[in-house]
């Protein structure tokens, strides 16, 4: 039952945007017990699904700006590659200290933006 929990709000927030990996990495780690590298390879095979029916559901709202795609696109292939090779070398313990520290800030981030 958790696991249908964490992938039902996990769907709800990537359905806004925002990635629910954010909230299904922790939460396969911490409720789930699967080790971070772990998590983040079932993140990377649960977005596919997921991000398909946000993209419809957003381009059918007139919600993606296309000049910017292709752009943001090539330069997260690029990165994706070189952070992955490096992700599964390093230790999980660092990587999910990494991780804590990167949702940390966005946190922070999101917080004190004024709007």
């Amino acid at each position: 039952m958790k696991i249908i929990i964490i992938g039902f709000l996990s769907g709800i927030i990537s359905g806004m945007g925002i990635g629910g990996g954010t909230l299904l990495i922790p939460s396969l780690v911490l409720l789930i017990g699967l080790s971070q590298i772990q998590a983040q390879g079932v993140n990377l095979i649960t977005f596919i699904p997921v991000a398909i029916i946000a993209i419809s559901t957003h381009k059918k709202n007139g919600n993606i700006e296309f000049k910017y795609t292709k752009t943001v696109a090539l330069s997260g292939i690029l990165s994706a590659i070189i952070a992955s090779t490096i992700a599964v070398k390093i230790s999980p313990n660092i990587l999910k200290k990494y991780f804590s520290v990167f949702l940390l800030t966005m946190g922070l981030f999101e917080f004190f933006k004024k709007e």
